[in-house]
């Protein structure tokens, strides 16, 4: 597979629709969006394929007058470009009412195509499916606790145009994501445990999964036998996805910048200021690393960045859309995203991770007198306007005089205030692991795919 065919085919139509609302703002542009994707599952009664939710194809038009930012959506771009400007344009004159001081918004000059390498064009939809329902049976003929396996397999191809005056950017690339969860039931207790695989090639994904099954049969084991936790504060280390968690819940949605247009980010006031432990390093950006949210040219044109958050734990930069940066008189960080063609663009995180350290994970463990290791992203929340944190994990394995035990707690909620828990910080681990399977809403809607990750942390936080 390749750049979108048809994409390529409204080249000219969108460079016309740009000349012709330049007419009228002072800075115009568009995006096209040819996005393909497929959910691919299979479990002990059902297996089937069908399109993934990101599927789409369509246009938005981001322009500006000197006072607003609008946006307008289309299905297609085609006709007398002159009258679909001139429709666009009595579309949203008198629409917008939040008003800004005239700002310049930058158009720098370039025309470039960017492509990562893939391999979908090797696999069909049905080869797939049956990879994934002999993986199924496969799991299902391990224990007789089991009593539902699923496994899923999500492909995504993303083909994106972006013309202004100035620029002419297009990029192809994909992402998949593989996972098999298990119902699992023992000691009279039903629990569901998940392994997740992930790339851009498929073929490194199947390779992986099957290697998986073992480690996911002994995890739904010992999960049936994990206990509450006994609320407290403790010394915690958390595993990558864990510490992922914390960096996307306490310094991931607090500096999106949009929110430091709106006043509802404490992290506004503390810019150039001490919120972590001094060890602590924290980035995002999409050319940060190869993830779920790699990709090489954001929403609104600006190419991929790598932005550092928190160096040496004093809170250094914000991430930001074009809108935001040039509100707040800033370079814009390549974080202008949005969920589909149909909505708007935000400041969002992309690849949000903790920097390594020089510590051995097994002298992390040993510095512990009794506490816990936590593993496995269930979920989380923040309040970035009073900086409280709550986040979940999966489970908990005790530590006890330095060693880990085969005690499990399940499930795990640690909580706080935001510098408290990243101020506690004493020991970051040197190696490193980004989790790249998920995706992430800005308050309850708008999602768009993430990933978060890092070394091991230890921390003192409250558990319950």
């Amino acid at each position: 597979m390749a750049f979108s065919q048809y994409l390529d085919s409204k080249r000219a139509d969108m460079k016309a629709l740009v000349k012709e609302l330049r007419k009228s703002f002072s800075y115009a542009s568009v995006l096209g969006v040819d996005i393909r994707s497929s959910a691919i599952r299979a479990d002990r009664n059902t297996s089937g394929i069908n399109p993934g939710r990101d599927t789409e194809c369509g246009f938005v038009v981001k322009m500006y007058n000197g006072n607003v930012f609008y946006e307008y959506s289309l299905d297609d771009i085609s006709g007398d470009m002159t009258v679909l400007a001139q429709t666009i344009a009595n579309g949203v004159f008198g629409a917008g009412t939040d008003t800004i001081p005239p700002v310049e918004v930058k158009d720098e000059p370039l025309v470039k195509s960017f492509a990562r390498p893939h391999d979908f064009a090797e696999y069909t939809d049905a080869t797939l499916l049956d990879f994934c329902k002999n993986q199924c049976a496969t799991l299902l003929s391990k224990s007789e606790h089991i009593l539902n396996a699923v496994v899923m397999m999500g492909l995504l191809e993303v083909s994106k145009l972006f013309i202004s005056e100035n620029r002419e950017l297009d990029q192809n690339y994909t992402w998949v994501n593989g996972n098999m969860f298990l119902v699992y039931r023992d000691n009279d207790k039903v629990v569901q445990a998940y392994e997740p695989s992930y790339g851009n090639r498929i073929g490194d994904v199947l390779a992986a999964m099957p290697g998986k099954v073992e480690r996911l049969l002994k995890k739904a084991d010992l999960l049936t036998k994990a206990k509450p936790i006994t609320p407290g504060v403790y010394d915690v280390i958390t595993d990558p996805s864990i510490t992922g968690l914390i960096a996307h819940e306490a310094f991931g949605h607090g500096v999106e910048m949009d929110q430091f247009v709106k006043d509802r980010a404490l992290a506004k006031e503390y810019v150039g200021k001490y919120v972590a432990s001094p060890i602590c390093n924290m980035r995002d950006g999409a050319a940060a690393t190869l993830s779920a949210a790699s990709f090489f040219f954001d929403d609104d044109g600006v190419l991929a960045g790598d932005t550092q958050i928190i160096k040496d734990g004093i809170l250094v930069a914000g991430l930001s859309d074009l809108a935001s940066a040039a509100q707040l008189g800033t370079v814009p960080t390549g974080n202008g995203r949005r969920e589909s063609s149909r909505r708007k663009a935000y400041s969002r995180m992309t690849n949000t991770f903790f920097e390594p350290g020089s510590d051995k994970l097994e002298d992390m463990i040993a510095s512990i007198d009794h506490g816990y290791m936590l593993f496995e992203t269930n979920n989380g929340m923040e309040d970035p306007k009073n900086w409280a944190i709550q986040c979940v994990a999966q489970y908990g394995i005790e530590i006890v005089d330095g060693k880990l035990t085969d005690n499990y707690v399940s499930p795990v909620v640690m909580s706080g205030y935001v510098p408290d828990l990243l101020k506690s910080i004493t020991m970051i681990s040197d190696d490193f692991k980004v989790i790249g399977s998920g995706s992430c809403g800005k308050g309850y809607k708008e999602w768009v795919r993430v990933s978060d990750g890092g070394p091991a942390l230890k921390a003192k936080v409250k558990l319950g």
